[in-house]
């Protein structure tokens, strides 16, 4: 989960520095916390190396898990991410510190991952301990155009339904290029979730007079950063027309380790001004329980597929939302309920799902309070104070 994170720092001289992490909410978390790598020389010096830093907690003296991350890929790393557990109300000092040896730091059976499937008609996938999701590339566009067998045209986001806690992509993958199947549980999950050419579970669109329009599919991606922690990664879309505006739309798309839902940036640019920007969760049948508060910032649908439940949902900033919007119609995959966004440069929100098969959700209640929890966390970022 990517939060903005409040920042006091001051200056401090000793030569394994601490600091404190403090969450202001009657609620545990689990949370992805980032610190810039200007701070952490302001901290340790211009001239320490990164492979010999660790984080601990003081008091248990315990190191966590972190990830270095270059996001603009010039060799240079702009943060650090560790991961914060943090008790309701609790404040929790962390000590940082450098090894005599290189590469100490702590390892971890499960992680993040993204990554483009050039043997599955070029999809861009991407993981973490809870969920899976992909998208669709090129080369599915064309087979779809050709009119040949195969392809599949949307720019939706599809779900796979994992039950493990370790990263199924590149073997589900496999099990394809092997004539398997990845649409049968053998018990780590399976894909049943039908996108067509609906949103899926977080797609982007333009709303106009009643009418959706969309992008079709990826032209081209670029992996920022894998794993443990966070993977991160941008697409990009052929330009496509809303009523008279021509739409050059782009996204990074990242998600965390534990968190049941992915972070879509969408960034638009337009040659004529539009009203907005939608995202959406397809209905698919309709006959599931949609749910929301727009005035909190999320959305829910509840639905059964096969023999269990899939809760689906969308979190943003409610200062972001102009209206919540149930579209129901005959016409296939194009039933949804939507979020209606301000058209700014660059629009940010979570989607993601709970699979009552993954055992930790196994009610509405309990899906939609995860997802009032996490609009919560939103808009009260965890506090970092330097000293």
């Amino acid at each position: 989960m990517i939060f903005q994170l409040i920042l006091v720092a001051f200056q401090f001289l000793q030569p394994d520095p601490t600091f404190r992490v403090e969450n202001k909410l009657d609620i545990s978390r689990q949370e992805v916390v980032s610190i810039s790598f200007a701070q952490l020389e302001k901290m340790l010096g211009a001239e320490f190396d990164p492979s010999h830093l660790q984080v601990q907690e003081s008091k248990s003296q315990r190191p966590v898990l972190i990830q270095w991350v270059d996001i603009d890929q010039d060799d240079h790393y702009e943060e650090l991410l560790f991961l914060a557990d943090i008790k309701e109300l609790e404040t929790k000092s962390y000590k940082i510190s450098l090894s005599d040896e290189a590469d100490k730091a702590v390892q971890s059976g499960i992680k993040t991952f993204a990554r483009f499937v050039p043997e599955r008609i070029d999809d861009i996938a991407w993981e973490n301990d809870k969920v899976a999701f992909r998208t669709y590339g090129p080369e599915a566009q064309r087979l779809t155009d050709e009119k040949l067998t195969g392809g599949t045209l949307t720019s939706g986001i599809d779900a796979w339904l994992k039950r493990v806690d370790y990263p199924i992509i590149d073997k589900w993958y496999q099990k394809y290029v092997d004539g398997g199947s990845y649409h049968k549980d053998s018990g780590e999950g399976y894909d049943p979730y039908h996108v067509g050419n609906s949103r899926g579970i977080g797609g982007v669109g333009i709303w106009i007079d009643d009418s959706l329009y969309v992008s079709k599919n990826i032209i081209s991606h670029k992996i920022l950063a894998n794993g443990p922690l966070r993977s991160i990664f941008e697409v990009s879309y052929a330009p496509w027309m809303a009523g008279i505006a021509t739409i050059q739309e782009a996204k990074r798309i990242s998600i965390d380790l534990g968190s049941q839902l992915y972070h879509m940036e969408v960034s638009l640019k337009c040659d004529s001004p539009v009203p907005n920007l939608t995202t959406g969760i397809t209905l698919h049948d309709g006959t599931g329980d949609v749910n929301s508060d727009p005035k909190a910032g999320w959305i829910s649908y509840w639905e059964t597929i096969d023999d269990t439940k899939l809760g689906t949902g969308i979190v943003a900033d409610p200062a972001d939302i102009l209206q919540e919007l149930a579209v129901r119609t005959a016409v296939t995959d194009q039933s949804h309920i939507y979020l209606i966004l301000k058209p700014t440069k660059k629009i940010s929100y979570y989607a993601g799902f709970a699979w009552e098969k993954a055992g930790e959700f196994s009610s509405l209640s309990e899906w939609n309070q995860y997802l009032k929890d996490f609009s919560k966390k939103l808009a009260t970022p965890l506090i970092l104070k330097f000293e």
